[in-house]
């Protein structure tokens, strides 16, 4: 097959740790053809969406990783598969990137995850789905619901509905003495929407990823375990990774939306879990796969592989 990641720049790839990385090499191993292109190479032209991309063979090494060939200009419906792995944030141009995949769509691409999933699932409001398994949650740009919902819990995390990473979250308190101007900053005066959650106690032991595939969980997943002081487990924020098998209750959340989120064309998910509560649902560019084979043994980038090459049959 021939199958084109549409990613971040190669070259800012961490591979040791880097999933689309992961899925490069089961395809390789595989016997399949990769491409790569960035956002910045697609476009619409001559009644078509294309993409200047280009073939590459990966090495085994380390840091030149991958030979490049010459680029070429190539319909995105050419390809077998399109996988999109660009990296948040989901701002306009990633939408306007969105809109053209679906497009090729309708030319005849098959692109993973699913262009309209991409836009319909905001990976933090996604979650007020399915509100039997969320905590305590108010989505606003009011400083006063805010408030009033932090009264009511005493303990709160607020989080922009753009970022990744763990960036700009915040965990808050009553009796903070910048509550004031968090808010303010935040919402930018009420101008912008944000969510506020009850803070989970049980985050102490890891945000956990737990990964769908064409619907089914793996088996393990990722708890990521915040560092001495710190509120959150991301890992770009300094969590520590621990894999560990499903609980029973991570288990019941990833069984009851696997189906749901297959159908909408989802083929990779990362559901975040602390405790027994999911917080939310990620699909733009889901990671960890190196994490989880790693301590666990299992091959989750086979895993991806077997499930592309299902839904391509």
């Amino acid at each position: 097959m021939k199958i084109a990641f549409l990613a971040d720049p190669l070259d800012h790839f961490k591979i040791y740790k880097d999933t689309t990385f992961a899925m490069m090499r089961e395809a390789a191993q595989r016997g399949h053809t990769l491409y790569a292109f960035e956002q910045t190479d697609m476009a619409r032209l001559h009644g078509r969406v294309q993409a200047r991309a280009t073939p590459i063979q990966l090495t085994g090494a380390s840091p030149d990783w991958y030979r490049a060939g010459e680029a070429e200009t190539i319909g995105l419906n050419a390809f077998d598969a399109v996988i999109m792995r660009k990296d948040p944030p989901f701002d306009l141009e990633y939408l306007y990137a969105t809109q053209l995949l679906e497009q090729a769509e309708r030319e005849g691409a098959k692109v993973f995850n699913a262009a309209r999933a991409l836009r319909d699932y905001n990976e933090k409001l996604a979650i007020l789905r399915f509100p039997e398994f969320i905590a305590p949650t108010i989505v606003t740009r009011a400083a006063d619901d805010i408030v009033h919902f932090l009264q009511e819990h005493g303990d709160v995390i607020l989080k922009p509905l753009d970022g990744m990473g763990g960036s700009g979250i915040f965990r808050l308190t009553s009796n903070d003495p910048n509550l004031g101007v968090i808010l303010e900053t935040q919402t930018r005066f009420g101008q912008q929407t944000v969510m506020v959650q009850r803070y989970l106690p049980a985050i102490k032991d890891g945000d956990k990823r737990v990964l769908l595939i064409d619907g089914q969980p793996v088996d393990w997943c990722l708890a990521r375990i915040p560092k001495a002081g710190e509120t959150r487990g991301n890992l770009a924020a300094g969590g520590t990774g621990v894999a560990r098998p499903l609980s029973a209750r991570d288990r019941e959340i990833a069984e009851a939306l696997g189906p749901q989120l297959r159908a909408e064309g989802l083929l990779l998910v990362g559901l975040d879990v602390i405790g027994d509560c999911l917080t939310e649902v990620n699909v733009t560019s889901p990671t960890c796969f190196q994490e989880i084979s790693a301590q666990s043994g299992i091959n989750v980038a086979g895993l991806f592989l077997n499930g592309l090459e299902r839904a391509l049959a």
